[in-house]
């Protein structure tokens, strides 16, 4: 066994912060949401991995990649501007489609935290922390401001609907999976998921039958409330998990 017979650096960070290497010919401003690229730090873009937020200006706009470092937190909370947060979005998770955006909706963005703490209307404090996992991770989000009829295109996708009354027509049951998200303020947005005239959705506390929608209630609903479905046999639907009031046509 060799032991150490002089000083040896630590190579350790000490703090909820870590040191990165910034992408060529751009600036990462104080206070930026920061992702990567090719593994070099960079004002964040949406799809990229959040690495925390940046606590100082570095310019590497005449520099080459790696020239210069930027310190991130990658744990804390923060105060931020969130498209369309009321009172009632505490816990929800938040979303940047660049290094200054925010929003509630995982269409086209890039997993921040959660709302730890309503400020006033659309400015909120996040909990973040990068090792936390996007709740929605593994499906690709639509946003659904109207009717829609599904197809098989449509498997595996989260649909995050924001239409009152809009009716979400499902394929005839045929080895399929689907993602719902009540993407409204509380109380604003009633989805309905109509089955094929053939077709059931079976689920908890839920009565089977043909050609019944599955609803989450609008007086009940909240921001938030979900569905997963998943293809059963040929009779129906499955519902694999849900959170907040659904029920089925009378």
């Amino acid at each position: 066994m060799t032991t150490l017979a002089e000083a040896s650096p630590i190579k350790s960070k000490v703090g909820d912060y870590t040191d990165l290497p910034i992408v060529a010919t751009d600036i990462v401003y104080q206070g930026a949401a920061v992702g990567t690229l090719s593994g070099y730090a960079r004002p964040l873009v949406a799809g990229d991995r959040f690495h925390g937020f940046s606590q100082g200006t570095v310019d590497n706009a005449t520099g080459s990649a790696g020239d210069k470092q930027v310190r991130v937190t990658v744990r804390g909370a923060i105060e931020l501007t969130i498209s369309g947060l009321v009172a009632t979005d505490l816990r929800q998770p938040v979303y940047a489609s660049d290094d200054a955006t925010f929003s509630l909706s995982p269409v086209g963005g890039t997993f921040i935290g959660f709302v730890e703490r309503f400020v006033s209307s659309g400015v909120g404090v996040v909990a973040y922390d990068t090792a936390w996992p996007d709740p929605w991770a593994g499906f690709t989000a639509e946003a659904v401001s109207a009717a829609k009829t599904l197809d098989a295109e449509d498997t595996a996708k989260l649909f995050v609907i924001t239409a009152d009354a809009g009716v979400i027509t499902l394929p005839a049951v045929a080895g399929m999976m689907f993602a719902f998200v009540n993407g409204g303020a509380d109380g604003t947005v009633l989805i309905t998921i109509s089955p094929n005239a053939n077709d059931g959705i079976k689920g908890p506390d839920l009565s089977s039958a043909d050609d019944k929608d599955l609803l989450n209630t609008k007086a009940t609903a909240k921001r938030g409330d979900y569905v997963l479905l998943s293809y059963g046999d040929g009779t129906g639907w499955i519902v694999t998990r849900k959170r907040g009031t659904w029920a089925k046509q009378a």
